[in-house]
């Protein structure tokens, strides 16, 4: 089996990388339920669904995990709109797309991970403060934000520098970062939000660093 690698950029055979013999483990980015499912949805689920399916076939232990992202910009936008809690609208659609998914034929094992955001808020916040203890990441103004320039490699996957991504519209200045391109890993409370406390204040996550903690 040949899979297209990112960083490489290449077709390349697969090869087992688990220390652990016959185990492969997959991390998939899940939906952010704002909205019901699309055909790009569909696409990417069915691509990994295959490829579960041929692993196993091959007699490999799947360790398959796809989060829930139930805790974002868009969520509380369009829960506002609807004069609906965040929560409610995010289990509409998280609901809406699993029937999806199950309309598709689409396996979930039951050895199948499928974590929530809103309950890894732990972990995250370990993440984020491991991240500052190390001098990746740096509190200002109740929010914590990521140094890019400190991580050498910063790009690297998306084959791109960082002077091209501050040509575009990815940097956005703010009197609390130190350069436009720090993104936040966790956002101060504003009115009428849903927050958590954290050591830097109440507050909730940037979706950046939910996928991190939840691989």
């Amino acid at each position: 089996m040949k899979l297209y690698n990112t960083l490489s950029g290449k077709k390349e055979e697969f090869a087992h990388p688990s220390q652990v013999k016959d185990e492969v483990k997959i991390y998939v980015c899940g939906v952010t339920p704002y909205d019901d499912a699309h055909i790009g949805h569909a696409m990417s689920y069915v691509i990994f669904d295959v490829i579960r399916r041929y692993l196993r076939f091959r007699d490999y232990r799947v360790k398959y995990v796809q989060n829930v992202t139930d805790i974002d910009d868009k969520i509380i936008d369009r829960a506002n709109q609807r004069g609906i809690p965040p929560a409610e609208l995010a289990q509409k659609y998280t609901d809406s797309f699993e029937e999806d998914m199950k309309a598709l034929n689409i396996i979930k094992a039951e050895t199948d991970v499928y974590p929530r955001a809103t309950e890894e808020m732990p972990k995250i916040i370990e993440v984020i403060a491991g991240l500052i203890d190390k001098g990746f990441a740096y509190p200002a103004g109740g929010s914590v934000y990521f140094r890019v320039r400190k991580d050498p490699d910063y790009g690297k996957l998306s084959h791109r520098t960082l002077d091209a991504m501050m040509s575009g519209e990815c940097a956005i200045s703010s009197k609390e970062k130190e350069d436009p391109m720090d993104f936040a890993l966790w956002k101060a409370s504003k009115p009428d939000e849903p927050f958590w406390e954290s050591p830097w204040g109440e507050g909730r996550p940037g979706w950046h660093i939910e996928c991190s903690a939840m691989s």
